[in-house]
């Protein structure tokens, strides 16, 4: 049996562009997430889904029943794959997960998903601080342009920078060709 997850995070109807929180690039990180997804299935890899659903009615995206919380059907799960729904950019914050995996044996992670600079960095640093070998296939994971101060950051660049800190020191980070050729 595998000791390897695929975590797929957050790959929603809402961050596609007729979504509220379109992310850029988000099309590619799906297609690449779902070459992932097929090659973990073909392995015989524990798949987990995850599922962003806001815990605050005020909040006007990701809201409970919605289109917008249901998986992007590219990376839908198949049957007998786990669903975890979470209200926190962390997937093991108050949630089955770290349970799932440890029933299963993992030692290893891999991580695709969105948002890169959200629930992507929250769930790899936990991943890594909770002891799993860690992955994430930076370019099955998209983000958005970010504002800070009166100035835009373009996603290209939120995303770089968040990767680059997570390889310094909480996750291997390749891409989908290496990760499947490996």
């Amino acid at each position: 049996m595998s000791k390897r997850a695929v975590v797929v995070v957050d790959l929603q109807n809402e961050y596609l562009s007729t979504g509220k929180l379109a992310l850029v690039g988000i099309e590619q990180a799906v297609s690449n997430a779902a070459r992932v997804v097929a090659g973990a299935r073909a392995k015989g890899d524990l798949i987990v889904h995850v599922r962003h659903e806001s815990a605050s009615p005020d909040v006007p995206f990701f809201v409970q029943g919605s289109d917008g919380v249901q998986i992007i059907p590219a990376v839908a799960p198949q049957e007998g794959e786990t669903v975890i729904v979470k209200n926190h950019p962390n997937a093991f914050l108050k949630t089955g997960l770290k349970a799932l995996l440890d029933e299963h044996g993992i030692e290893e992670t891999v991580i695709t998903g969105a948002m890169s600079h959200m629930c992507i960095d929250a769930t790899t640093r936990a991943a890594s601080d909770l002891g799993y070998k860690t992955t994430v296939v930076h370019d099955a994971c998209a983000t958005r342009d970010l504002e800070f101060l009166g100035q835009t950051v373009p996603a290209a660049q939120v995303h770089a920078a968040q990767m680059s800190a997570l390889g310094f020191a909480y996750a291997a980070i390749v891409t989908t060709d290496a990760y499947l050729a490996s």
